[in-house]
């Protein structure tokens, strides 16, 4: 990641969602002793407060891995808002250090500049390359159609898809950072070093 990263106001967001769950936790903190408040309630909504900032965090880091790899960052994420938008399911493979040519079976080469409508148009259902995942590297998007390793972990609570498991899979072999849309949800998450991460999107608090 790009330590220097540095994207103002999702740190703003965080920030003061940091501090409105630690007003709210020390409040329920002070009210304990009182026999006439139920606390379950509100740590209900503190939970969701925390999912929220799980997500918005995972958004600020995203940003932050993606902009040490590609200068196409904000083009692809807004490509991903998108998809997520329409609930267009895609699979969206960002390489990094690491080679993939060993954990990847390889698909259609593309050999595109990264662009919103190029990966969008791949992603579009009915396409024949929308069911595999995407490969980026730099600011090329290198091939379309690849079929990546699945996870055999089991996750605990949680029933995943085809794509997600895929995401996962390729993740626990290398240093690769893998985006997922749902098209069940049209909620995204990234996968990187074999974990799950939700990301923030106008559909994630649906």
């Amino acid at each position: 990641m790009d330590a220097n990263c540095d994207f103002s106001p999702m740190k703003q967001q965080m920030s003061e969602g940091i501090q409105q769950i630690t007003n709210e936790l020390q409040h329920s903190l002070e009210v304990l002793g009182d026999e006439n408040y139920c606390l379950l309630g509100k740590l209900e909504q503190i939970k969701e407060k925390f999912i929220q900032m799980e997500s918005v965090a995972a958004s600020f880091y995203l940003q932050c891995y993606l902009s040490a790899f590609t200068d196409k960052y904000i083009e692809l994420s807004n490509s991903v808002q998108q998809l997520s938008d329409r609930r267009h399911g895609a699979l969206i493979v960002v390489q990094r250090q690491d080679p993939l040519d060993s954990f990847i079976q390889k698909g259609i080469p593309i050999g595109g500049t990264l662009t919103p409508a190029l990966l969008e148009a791949i992603f579009y259902p009915g396409n024949p390359l929308h069911d595999g995942a995407v490969l980026i590297c730099g600011n090329q998007i290198v091939s379309a159609a690849n079929v990546l390793p699945l996870t055999t972990a089991v996750i605990s609570g949680k029933k995943l898809g085809t794509r997600h498991r895929a995401a996962i899979g390729l993740s626990e072999k290398s240093d690769a950072l893998v985006l997922v849309v749902s098209e069940e949800t049209g909620r995204v998450s990234f996968a990187l070093d074999g974990v799950l991460h939700p990301i923030a999107t106008a559909q994630s608090f649906h």
